[in-house]
């Protein structure tokens, strides 16, 4: 049997949608999948050295990849009019953000690429993703870049939203913020990345038509958010557009990463490409 490994955050959402797979729920044509856990920035600085088969993405890294990957019709996660935050304990104007130092979750993230494009003259510092509410609450930072569950938490531990990124995004463009997407290794040849996009999409199909054996699954990933809040998350990013980019998905893409481009966080220009099906 043959060895793909997809290597993936260990989140309730990517759990959800890699459990068919995980779980060997149908067959997988002579493919084995293994699946590696690691956050999302280690996964991008890996992803420059094509180090896994397949692998889960932030958009903007897309651009430094995409010499060894292709993405994947599949496995997109959306921000539909709701995404990245900055959040604060207390509330802080647009200009007043330009005084202070923002903690972000990494410069590969596509939400430190859409920060940028909202205030290009952001200060920021780096900091682990889950270590974020607790250093803008312990007052190492005035406010914080939130991605993941944090998102739908960060209220009831007394944090402003002081910006929805995803929600200025889409007032700007009319589309939804794509924040990761799966990549496959070009190396693998047209016949076999086809077969392994194929099995991905069948895996989220499953879990899309399962909900709750596949969240219950996934709730082990979840740390200790209460399962319905986790099963809120999971709804946000796993959902029709992780199942097909669709048109306005791809387009969004396109749009994010030429604006980045445009506004010179990204250094050269991007041919965006998907793999057919």
């Amino acid at each position: 049997m043959q060895t793909i490994r997809i290597a993936h955050s260990p989140d309730s959402d990517d759990a959800f949608m890699f459990y068919a797979l995980a779980k060997e729920k149908f067959d997988t044509e002579g493919l084995r999948f293994e699946h590696i856990l690691k956050d999302i920035q280690t996964l991008n600085e890996e992803a420059l050295s094509g180090t896994y088969e397949v692998s889960a993405i932030s958009i903007h890294a897309y651009p430094k990849v995409s010499d060894k990957y292709i993405l994947l019709p599949t496995g997109s996660s959306m921000g539909d009019r709701y995404g990245p935050m900055i959040v604060a304990k207390k509330p802080f104007s647009k200009e007043e953000l330009k005084t202070i130092t923002v903690a972000v979750p990494g410069e590969m993230t596509t939400a430190y690429l859409a920060l940028r494009l909202y205030l290009p003259e952001v200060r920021h510092e780096v900091v682990p993703f889950d270590q974020i509410t607790s250093a803008v609450l312990e007052d190492r930072f005035a406010a914080g870049l939130i991605i993941h569950e944090g998102q739908l938490t960060y209220a009831q531990k007394g944090l402003h939203k002081i910006i929805d990124l995803g929600e200025w995004w889409y007032e700007e463009t009319g589309l939804p913020l794509p924040l990761g997407g799966n990549v496959i290794r070009r190396d693998l040849g047209t016949e076999l990345m086809q077969k392994v996009s194929r099995l991905i999409r069948r895996s989220i199909k499953y879990s899309l038509d399962h909900r709750d054996e596949a969240l219950k699954y996934a709730l082990q990933f979840a740390g200790d958010m209460d399962p319905d809040l986790a099963d809120r998350f999971v709804g946000m990013y796993v959902n029709h557009w992780t199942l097909d980019y669709g048109e306005a998905g791809k387009q969004a893409v396109r749009t994010l990463l030429q604006r980045g481009f445009d506004e010179g966080i990204i250094k050269d220009p991007v041919n965006v490409e998907f793999l057919e099906d």
